[in-house]
């Protein structure tokens, strides 16, 4: 008897003891395989964080978008009003949706560090998702692209056929998703621009609020506002109201910032774009209260008082103060109405509320409001820095 006690015992033991060994290995090999995938995206800079994403690319999405779209605009613009055919020709090139698109992949693939063969490909991967997500197509770019660049990252120089394999491997993913992902993109985008359309119905009060808050919160976002504007033709009263909301946002911040970033933020933010800021605002969503709220303020006084209008081109209502395009198509609007002989004259009025809806209003709102946070502790000191 105890001689089978034994015999079981001691098979027992060692059925236990490889059981325990089968799972240990089970282990083993997990980690292993967990820190070969960990060394792989180590060796190729592939970082899934939400900084690299929502901080590091969108701030670089923003300059690519300054550098082609509201660049080519402001020129245009200035070339239409002084007459100078070359400067209209220029902005045209420089705003056109595949240039835009490029402007802004390649400089989302530079913030993810890119290698060079990746970020040369990025250029079709934006064009195509810039204009396939139409009025959304910067957020289709930012998605897209971010997604490209890391699968031509994962095999960059990994063949001896590289200057083929990763052009074609970028490429392929961008352009497949463009195809597949950017106008569902757009359609969201198409939202924003439907529920404008909407508030345009409303009373002057309630359609100034909201037109404005909606509006100025597009320009920040990676969505094109002037896009929308465009697309909606949103001039007249609601045309006014986006440009007092965008010149809240873009004012706001820049003023708002200015301990941080000094004069170069000034006009960065306040003849740029507030879109600089999303970073932060990713950071800390309270920096937006300030300027978002004194759009909310600005808009109703810019359709019930003043009775402030865009009648020039209706992209310039989704532009706030960047090169001063907002304010040149509200002038340009006055004049086009005084040829027209539906305005007699530009008065001392019109130059006032632009000035105050503009530039005056939104700084000192913003600024109040700003302080207000900052006491409450919801504003930190360094909040707002731009890096």
């Amino acid at each position: 008897m105890s001689v089978e006690l034994l015999t079981l015992s001691n098979d027992w033991v060692p059925a236990q003891k490889k059981k325990h060994t089968r799972k240990g290995t089970n282990v083993m090999n997990e980690t292993k395989a967990t820190g070969r995938l960990g060394q792989f995206l180590a060796r190729k800079n592939i970082i899934f964080s939400g900084r690299r994403y929502g901080i590091d690319a969108l701030g670089a999405m923003a300059q690519g978008l300054f550098a082609s779209l509201l660049i080519g605009t402001i020129v245009s613009t200035l070339g239409q009003q002084l007459g100078v055919e070359f400067l209209i020709t220029v902005g045209n090139y420089t705003k056109s949706a595949y240039v835009v698109g490029a402007a802004m992949a390649t400089s989302i693939g530079y913030a993810l560090q890119a290698p060079q063969l990746v970020l040369f490909s990025l250029v079709s991967v934006g064009a195509a998702a810039n204009e396939l997500g139409a009025a959304g197509g910067p957020l289709a770019v930012l998605v897209i692209t971010v997604l490209a660049a890391e699968c031509g990252k994962a095999v960059s120089k990994e063949t001896r056929v590289d200057i083929l394999v990763t052009p074609l491997v970028t490429i392929l993913v961008g352009v497949f998703f463009s195809l597949w992902w950017a106008p569902a993109i757009g359609t969201a985008a198409g939202y924003v621009g439907r529920l404008i359309m909407w508030a345009t119905e409303l009373q002057p009060f309630f359609m100034g609020i909201l037109v404005s808050v909606i509006v100025g919160i597009a320009l920040t976002l990676p969505i094109s506002s002037a896009a929308i504007c465009a697309a909606l033709g949103l001039v007249g009263l609601a045309g006014g109201a986006a440009v007092a909301g965008c010149c809240a946002q873009m004012v706001g911040f820049a003023v708002m910032s200015f301990r941080e970033n000094r004069w170069g933020g000034l006009v960065s933010q306040g003849i740029g774009t507030s879109m600089l800021q999303m970073g932060n605002i990713v950071k800390n969503p309270r920096i937006w209260i300030p300027p978002t709220l004194a759009s909310a303020i600005t808009g109703p006084i810019a359709t019930c008082v003043f009775h402030f209008q865009m009648n020039g081109p209706a992209i310039s209502s989704g532009m706030g103060t960047c090169g001063l395009v907002g304010q040149i198509g509200v002038y340009t609007g006055w004049i086009n109405d005084v040829a027209a002989g539906t305005k007699t004259a530009v008065t001392v009025m019109d130059w006032t509320a632009m000035v105050l809806i503009c530039f005056l209003l939104p700084a000192v709102l913003s600024t109040v409001f700003y302080e207000i946070l900052r006491k409450l502790g919801w504003i930190r000191e360094g909040d707002l820095t731009l890096s």
